[in-house]
C-alpha cells in the first residue's frame, strides 16, 4: 500500500510539473506577443497635397493589416511637410520637391524616401473652349500678358489665374518646368489641390494647375505643344511638368515607421493606388532626374 501511494504522489507532482510548465510557456509567449503587437503606434505624415490621396489609401490599407497604428495624413504643402520634419514636429514630410530645393531647410538631417512620380497639368474652365496652348501662350497667361481667352483661340473671357502658394510644390514644379522658371502674376491663392479644382470647374475663365492625381471630368487639362498630358509622356519625358513624391523623415526612420515606408512600394501600393490615383510607379519611368534638373 505505502508503494503504491508514492507511485502515485510522484506521478501527480509529475503531471502538476509539466502542467505548469505549459502554462508558463503560453503566458510568456502571450507577453511578448502583445509587446509586439500591441503597443500604439503614431505616424502623423503632413505636406504636398498632391501626394496626399496616394498616402491616405496606403494608411487605410496598412492599418487594416496593422491595427495597432495610428497614421494621420495632412496636406498644407509641401513646404509645411519639409518645415516640420525637419523641426521634428511630424514623423513625416510629405513633398513635391527635392529638400534642397526649399531654402530655410535643414535638407542634410532629412532621409529622402521617393514613392512614386506624379505629372502635373494645366486645367481650364471646360466653357472657356480651349484643349491646347503652346508653351509660350501658357507663359504669358500666367504672367499677365495675354488676359483673355480670346487672343489664344478661345470665348470672349477674361483670364482668371488661380494659384497655389509659395510654399506648395506643386506650384514650384509648375513654374520651373511649365513656365521656364517665370513667377506668375499676384492673383488669388489656394492651399489645396482640392480647392482649386473646384474653383476652375466654378469659376469662367479660371485657369490653374494640378497634379494628375486631382484630373477629372470637372476641368479640361490642356495639352502643351502638341503633347497631352498622359502617364506614358510623362514616363518617357515628353511631358516635363512631373516630379518625385517624397517622404521625408528626420534621420533614418525607426523600424515602425520604416515598416510603413515600406508598404509605400510593395506590388499592392504601387500596381494599385499608384496606378488608380494616377500616380506613376518610379519603377515605370524611362529616365531619372536630379535635384538640378539634370535627366538621365
Amino acid at each position: 500500500m505505502k508503494k503504491s501511494t508514492f507511485v502515485l504522489t510522484t506521478l501527480s507532482l509529475l503531471l502538476v510539473g509539466c502542467g505548469n510548465q505549459g502554462t508558463t510557456d503560453s503566458t510568456d509567449s502571450g507577453d511578448s506577443n502583445k509587446s509586439s503587437t500591441n503597443q500604439p503606434v503614431k505616424i502623423v505624415a503632413v505636406g504636398s497635397t498632391a501626394l496626399q490621396p496616394l498616402v491616405d489609401a496606403a494608411q487605410t490599407s496598412f492599418t487594416e493589416k496593422n491595427p495597432t497604428y495610428q497614421i494621420s495624413v495632412q496636406g498644407g504643402g509641401s513646404g509645411t511637410g519639409l518645415s516640420q520634419v525637419a523641426d521634428g514636429s511630424v514623423t513625416i514630410g510629405n513633398s513635391d520637391v527635392f529638400a534642397e530645393e526649399k531654402e530655410g531647410i535643414a535638407a542634410e538631417k532629412l532621409v529622402d524616401h521617393k514613392v512614386a512620380v506624379i505629372g502635373m497639368a494645366p486645367v481650364v474652365n471646360k466653357e472657356v473652349n480651349i484643349k491646347e496652348l503652346t508653351k509660350q501662350q501658357l507663359i504669358a497667361i500666367f504672367t499677365g500678358k495675354i488676359t483673355n481667352w480670346k487672343e489664344v483661340g478661345g470665348v470672349d473671357e477674361p483670364i482668371s489665374v488661380i494659384n497655389r502658394p509659395s510654399g506648395s510644390g506643386t506650384r514650384a514644379t509648375f513654374e520651373k518646368w511649365a513656365l521656364d522658371g517665370a513667377t506668375t502674376v499676384q492673383t488669388q491663392e489656394q492651399d489645396s489641390s482640392g480647392t482649386v479644382r473646384k474653383i476652375v470647374a466654378q469659376t469662367p475663365g479660371a485657369i490653374s494647375y494640378l497634379a494628375f492625381s486631382y484630373l477629372d471630368s470637372s476641368t479640361q487639362a490642356l495639352s502643351i505643344d502638341g503633347v497631352a498630358p498622359t502617364a506614358e509622356n510623362v514616363a518617357e519625358n515628353r511631358w516635363s511638368i512631373w516630379s518625385y513624391e517624397h517622404m521625408y523623415t528626420n534621420g533614418n526612420p525607426d523600424a515602425s515607421v520604416k515598416a510603413f515606408l515600406d508598404f509605400m512600394m510593395t506590388d499592392e501600393i504601387q500596381q494599385g493606388p499608384v496606378k488608380e490615383l494616377g500616380y506613376l510607379p518610379i519603377t515605370d519611368m524611362k529616365v531619372e532626374r536630379d535635384v538640378d534638373g539634370n535627366v538621365t
